[in-house]
């Protein structure tokens, strides 16, 4: 339940996504996440490094641990199913209503 509890907070995921590559700085991190004010990244990051899942190396960037490998490479059977979801939506008639409150009776 924590590992849900961490991954469901706004941006952690995101922020994990742009790291899987490569480790990047605060400001090219900031921009690739669609230039989220830097307060919050700052306090996801405090999160992530916290919970050993990112840690800064030498040149003072942001890089996955092991751990938050092992945590994207988990994830990315998330992402092939999300992908299919993806495009059976698409397959869906357009005229399909869509979710909200049932009918009042």
């Amino acid at each position: 339940m924590a590992a849900l509890d961490l991954f469901g907070r706004r941006w952690i995921l995101r922020i994990m996504w742009e790291l899987r590559d490569r480790p990047l700085g605060f400001r090219p991190l900031q921009q690739r996440c669609d230039g989220m004010s830097s307060s919050v990244l700052q306090q996801r990051l405090n999160d992530l490094q916290a919970t050993l899942l990112v840690e800064r190396d030498a040149a003072g960037a942001y890089r996955l641990t092991a751990l938050g490998r092992d945590a994207c490479h988990e994830l990315r059977g998330l992402v092939r199913w999300s992908d299919r979801w993806a495009a059976e939506l698409d397959r869906q008639p357009t005229d399909r209503p869509t979710a909200g409150p049932p009918p009042s009776a």
